[in-house]
């Protein structure tokens, strides 16, 4: 029997990028799931009546109903709606019947929309072109506590104790206040998203022909993601004050002291070396097909700091090919992986440093990246982290 793995939706705020009108003509096809959840889905016509938060939670907590197709193409509209992603859309239907259809007022999510709901090959096909290199990156911190604390999904009280200090540190350096926290509970995984500010920004606009400036605060939102396994957080936030802050108040609010996740995690390369191909072994690894090494960092050192860089399509086969062993001597300190996810046509690159750092295709690689990653060594035992 195959297994539901729908993709996660993890960027509530692509929802208001899109047209209203578009937005209820992609919903409408599942009006009935809508139903199932709790929420009415109001007619085309109605001026409101579109409750964004519902729909936000609806897509944040997936369950074996939920149609395959909406997350699916609610990530690509997020993911392709960009400057590039706009350009690249509209070079792909130049002379068509929807480059003829589709408004001059489009948005960049709106004309995502349209072209998905017309045909999704084109926005998949543009999306692999533009985005194969693009990443998340994660920061990982943990407990050094043996045995880890039990998990508990924080109170209300406690969530909103955790917001108002958040909010304190926003307003201090100009983001503002009022950010939520979002939180996910999933086996072993506890997702938290941090909805914020964003300094203020002016916009040059054009309005009934005539230049305008839009002053406003952009919506941001990061991700905590808290494995309560091993009792160790990863982080994905814009800056480095961002990430100190979740590292900090997390700790504090969730288990009582801001130094709870005071060590630094460790990704060990040296597997690569130690066990050669056998590191990339994932048959025991659900949701993964297969694994190459594509890239190796290796610092030697030295008063001119040397490093070399060796990339490759698959490296153990081009090391096979030219009767190579691994490279000897010096520190493994990065290393790229292209891997075929079972849910996806398209392999998708991981970053993986010797340091504390990730970075992923997805916010949702990182479960099953990690299995992987544990499965096969790459990470250093929970009592061996530098304390940061």
């Amino acid at each position: 029997m195959a297994t539901l793995n729908v993709r996660r939706f993890s960027k509530p705020e692509v929802l208001r990028r899109i047209g209203r009108r578009h937005l209820l003509a992609f919903l409408a096809p599942h009006e009935a799931y809508f139903k199932t959840r709790g929420v009415e889905l109001p007619p085309a016509h109605a001026e409101d009546g579109l409750n964004y938060g519902e729909l936000s939670h609806i897509l944040l907590t997936p369950d074996s109903s939920t149609p395959p197709d909406l997350a699916e193409a609610l990530f690509y509209v997020n993911e392709i709606s960009t400057p590039e992603g706009f350009d690249a859309i509209q070079e792909a239907i130049v002379g068509s019947d929807l480059d003829v259809e589709i408004g001059e007022d489009a948005a960049y999510a709106d004309l995502a929309i349209q072209v998905w709901l017309k045909g999704r090959d084109i926005i998949e096909k543009v999306h692999a072109e533009q985005f194969i290199l693009s990443r998340k990156t994660f920061e990982y911190f943990k407990t050094t506590m043996n045995p880890v604390p039990r998990f508990m999904v924080p109170t209300s009280a406690t969530i909103a104790a955790l917001e108002a200090d958040l909010d304190e540190w926003f307003a201090r350096k100009r983001r503002g206040r009022f950010s939520k926290v979002h939180v996910f509970p999933r086996a072993d995984y506890v997702w938290f998203l941090v909805r914020h500010g964003k300094p203020y920004s002016r916009e040059s606009v054009i309005e009934k022909g005539e230049s305008a400036s839009h002053y406003f605060r952009p919506e941001k939102f990061d991700v905590v993601v808290y494995n309560s396994a091993i009792g160790e957080i990863r982080i994905n936030a814009e800056t480095k004050g961002e990430k100190e802050l979740y590292r900090t108040k997390f700790g504090l609010h969730v288990f009582g002291d801001s130094d709870f996740f005071k060590a630094r995690s460790r990704f060990d390369l040296e597997p690569l070396r130690r066990t050669g191909e056998d590191s990339l072994l994932c048959e025991d690894i659900e949701g993964i097909e297969s694994v190459k090494l594509k890239e190796v960092q290796i610092f030697y050192g030295g008063t001119q700091k040397d490093y070399d860089i060796r990339r490759s399509e698959d490296f153990f086969a081009s090391l096979r090919e030219r009767e190579r062993t691994f490279p000897a001597g010096g520190k493994l300190t990065k290393a790229k992986f292209l891997i075929k996810f079972t849910d996806s046509k398209t392999p998708r690159t991981i970053a993986l440093s010797s340091g504390n750092r990730a970075q992923f295709k997805r916010d949702d690689d990182g479960e099953v990246i990690e299995k992987w990653l544990g499965q096969r060594g790459f990470i250093v035992g929970n009592g061996d982290g530098e304390n940061g």
